[in-house]
């Protein structure tokens, strides 16, 4: 069983339909929180050859037993002039409370992953609340940001982004994270599209989801709060060594990586039941 909470929101809106489409496995999918009838009837008329029943309660026993796939969405959303440790008190209350029900409920094999934002602190935040289940086992959306910059390289070149390989982010869910510049000018896209449409990316955000695809195999021992470079082609997944860095890439990188530490002390000191 597939769950996803926040299911009335943009991002699982745009999302959703994804999800029963296909022709691999048939998934009964359980949108926790709160029931959201005219979704539900969306998806209904969508006739989606996979969908086999689609359960809509405010009972986290219900929605997180015996999952296999938790796709977190449900979360207070960035909004104009927001840093990521403005989210934190709110987030840190939502995800606790969804590691915990996880940790609870859900089959020990499930695998989650974490979209709302900072995703990096709230992935870590739900794995310390499901100790039960291994830290390889969670995941979050770093690829909303690899995904632009695939994009706008291709744009700057004149070509498609499936022209476009080998592309690293580095850094954490900030203004702080490590930038190129384009004719320029920084690329610094997230802030850009909630200042042009006055919200938080939604369409990208569940096309992020879609290309995450299979969220097992980061090395537990690594508790990082900043993206890693991975091979796709090991099974499980290895972080990428000895990839080579120049002063300028390792200045920003050592810049980015200070600020989620600190946010990482902030966040635990919120109770879940703040």
């Amino acid at each position: 069983m597939s769950l996803v909470t926040g299911a009335a929101g943009q991002v699982a809106y745009s999302r959703l339909y994804s999800n029963g489409n296909g022709k691999d496995q048939p998934i009964i999918l359980g949108f926790g929180i709160t029931p959201i009838m005219g979704v539900l009837m969306e998806l209904q008329d969508c006739a989606l050859p996979l969908l086999k029943d689609v359960i809509t309660t405010d009972k986290e026993e219900t929605a997180f037993k015996d999952l296999d796939v938790a796709i977190l969405v449900g979360f207070m959303p960035r909004r104009d002039g927001m840093e990521w440790k403005d989210l934190l008190k709110a987030n840190m209350k939502i995800f606790k409370c969804q590691g915990a029900a996880l940790d609870k409920y859900a089959k020990k094999s499930v695998k989650a992953m974490v979209v709302g934002n900072p995703a990096n602190t709230n992935c870590l935040t739900t794995s310390k609340l499901a100790p039960s289940i291994p830290k390889e086992n969670f995941s979050c959306l770093t690829l909303l940001h690899h995904n632009p910059a695939e994009a706008q390289t291709a744009l700057k070149l004149g070509v498609t982004s499936d022209d476009v390989k080998n592309v690293i982010i580095w850094g954490y869910h900030s203004s702080t994270n490590a930038r190129v510049k384009l004719q320029g000018k920084e690329v610094g896209h997230d802030a850009a599209v909630i200042k042009a449409q006055k919200l938080s990316s939604a369409t990208s955000a569940a096309k992020a989801i879609c290309d995450h695809g299979d969220t097992s195999g980061l090395e537990p021992q690594r508790e990082s709060l900043c993206p890693w470079a991975l091979s796709l082609m090991a099974t499980p997944m290895k972080v990428v060594e000895g990839l080579p860095i120049n002063d300028f890439s390792r200045e920003k990188m050592d810049l980015t990586a200070k600020e989620p530490a600190e946010v990482k002390e902030t966040a635990f000191e919120f109770p879940a039941s703040a």
